[in-house]
């Protein structure tokens, strides 16, 4: 299904009708229907996208094709977009003079792919403030110890985030804020926007960061690597399955780059931060 949006933008361009797009997405009902899943209507997800245009008018002048590609990515995965909940975001992002819409993984969202996975009994990330107690040490018997202060905790110095599996495996994973603005500074080209979630949510932000580092050490199938890897990329085609879509922009590929066993669909190599 090369080129379909490409094909339906065109279609309402001469019908003469203006090519708005609510009109675009009036014209992709039955292709958002067959990708959505059965705990999200077309009307409700039509609706939350809708939503999102009125509360960020540059998201109506994103090319269509970037738009509802980023739209489906969404829909596919199951998360609701530039809602309150926080578990995507649709943002737009100026591509080589060109605005475009970019899909980008929330923190409740990844946390929510994690569970799905069925393998990760909890999985949590939490703030660290100067005036908590923390001591964490990593080797052959790691340990992570959190305290927050009663009250007047000062300012977030540490991130940090853990999992626990159902056979009793954990991990943790802790960055110095400091560390994840360069992070963050360097790997997402979206972080000077001012509609970015590093400028609206930027400890949400941060939590989903230190998540993704950890998550590489979970026994999490490949299917969450895969939908892991669709973070802050911008796809301008449709199909049954957005994995098959290329991605016109990767801004951020830490999970494309791991190497995932393939018998037992593990991821089975990362990299290690320090405390």
């Amino acid at each position: 299904m090369a080129g379909m949006i490409q094909k339906k933008v065109e279609s309402v361009a001469e019908k003469g009708k203006a090519p708005t797009m609510q009109s675009h997405i009036k014209r992709m009902e039955g292709e958002i229907k067959n990708a959505l899943p059965a705990v999200i209507t077309p009307e409700r997800f039509t609706r939350i996208v809708l939503s999102a245009i009125s509360a960020n008018p540059d998201l109506g002048k994103c090319t269509p094709q970037s738009f509802l590609g980023a739209m489906m990515t969404s829909a596919q995965l199951g998360l609701e977009v530039n809602t309150p909940l926080g578990q995507a975001y649709v943002l737009p992002y100026k591509n080589k003079g060109v605005l475009e819409a970019q899909f980008q993984l929330g923190y409740k969202g990844l946390i929510d792919l994690a569970y799905r996975s069925g393998e990760v009994e909890v999985i949590q990330a939490h703030v660290v403030y100067e005036n908590d107690e923390f001591e964490c040490e990593y080797g052959l018997e790691p340990k992570l110890t959190h305290k927050p202060a009663d009250h007047g905790r000062g300012d977030p110095v540490k991130v940090y985030a853990v999992f626990k599996t159902k056979s009793g495996g954990y991990g943790f994973e802790v960055m110095s804020m400091e560390d994840v603005r360069r992070h963050a500074e360097k790997r997402s080209k979206s972080y000077s926007s001012a509609y970015s979630p590093w400028k609206t949510d930027f400890e949400e932000m941060a939590k989903k960061t230190v998540l993704k580092r950890v998550l590489k050490y979970a026994p999490l199938k490949s299917d969450f690597v895969r939908a892991a890897a669709q973070d802050e990329v911008i796809k301008t085609d449709m199909a049954p399955d957005m994995y098959d879509v290329p991605a016109e922009t990767t801004i951020e590929a830490e999970f494309t780059e791991v190497v995932v066993d393939q018998e037992t669909g593990e991821v089975v190599e990362g990299a290690v931060t320090q405390c």
